[in-house]
């Protein structure tokens, strides 16, 4: 039997939410006899986009490719699929950059580290939801952070996205210009997923600014790279601004995923725990089945939202573990 998307009550319906189909902002696309994802080892001329993807309604995407795989088989199960949900295969099997699981109305996709990884990843996925004619469909980023006078574990649904100076914006150099755009993300989105997460056992979670960076190790003021350039009361005092500020989290693609999507008129959302308070330290010490444990939380979180909204009964079952850190 088909799953059946239920609409949301509540108050979080905005602008996003009206049978909207995914909007691509390049008025030559259309005009092109074929398009080549090329990391994704998909093309219009060789694939029925529609038929493969025309019944998404929710894409989740993380860093690894392993812990996106163990998402997929998570979700078979959530969602009461028939088959062995270790039998689902890698759609972007062709290609070494990405990988790509389908279960049902769900997409679960990897993006590598970093905002060129993500970008990337980005602009061929929401090529691809245009062309497969999706509409309404939700964007999830799950994955792990650093962070800000937290305790680790702690569940962070980013409200402003923001760039290392704690503003809500992303900065593209085209053609040697510098374009600015906005990382507003849909807030009642966020308020949905906190009213989840409250419906989940041991899942701390808070609605939080999250701070984007463009390297892990000097970029996010860490005292143990190859090179360092301040010292360890500057790094403090800059973590202490960042509290300031709003920022409770850090990571390296929260930026360009909003700006993208929000110019594209899709719903996201970045939901991402923390593996460690950077006010303590920079490494992750941490014992290794507890970061399993809080690695699922995000998992869980957005699963529990999926469910909710196509009808589903809510019985949590414990995401595969996989051993992927940051």
């Amino acid at each position: 039997m088909p799953l059946k998307l239920l609409k949301s009550t509540g108050n979080e319906h905005n602008e996003y939410t009206k049978d909207q189909e995914v909007h691509v902002m390049n008025p030559y696309l259309d005009s092109m006899e074929e398009d080549i994802l090329y990391h994704f080892s998909l093309s219009t001329r060789t694939h029925n986009l529609p038929k493969m993807f025309g019944d998404t309604k929710f894409v989740c995407v993380g860093g690894s490719t392993s812990r996106m795989k163990a998402f997929a088989e998570f979700m078979h199960q959530e969602l009461g699929l028939s088959g062995n949900a270790g039998d689902i295969q890698d759609i972007c099997a062709g290609t070494d950059r990405y990988c790509m699981y389908k279960v049902g109305p769900v997409l679960s996709i990897s993006h590598g580290m970093g905002v060129p990884s993500i970008s990337i990843m980005l602009h061929e996925l929401i090529k691809l939801l245009h062309h497969a004619r999706c509409r309404d469909v939700i964007l999830f980023r799950i994955g792990t952070s650093g962070g800000i006078g937290l305790p680790p574990g702690t569940v962070v649904i980013t409200d402003k996205a923001v760039d290392s100076f704690f503003q809500p914006q992303f900065e593209q150099v085209v053609l040697g210009q510098v374009i600015v755009r906005s990382t507003e993300l849909d807030k009642g989105l966020a308020q949905e997923l906190l009213r989840c997460s409250g419906e989940l056992p041991a899942l701390p979670a808070i609605i939080s600014n999250t701070m984007c960076t463009f390297d892990f190790y000097e970029g996010q003021g860490r005292l143990d790279g190859a090179l360092c350039s301040f010292s360890p009361e500057e790094k403090l005092e800059y973590l202490h601004k960042a509290h300031k500020a709003g920022v409770r989290n850090i990571e390296m693609e929260s930026t360009v995923f909003a700006a993208m999507c929000h110019i594209c008129g899709l719903r996201a959302a970045v939901v991402c725990v923390t593996l460690l308070d950077r006010f303590e330290g920079d490494q992750i010490s941490t014992p290794h089945d507890v970061l399993l444990e809080y690695q699922q939380r995000p998992q869980c979180l957005v699963s529990h939202f999926i469910k909710k909204r196509l009808g589903l009964p809510i019985m949590p079952t414990p995401p595969p573990q996989t051993s992927q850190g940051m």
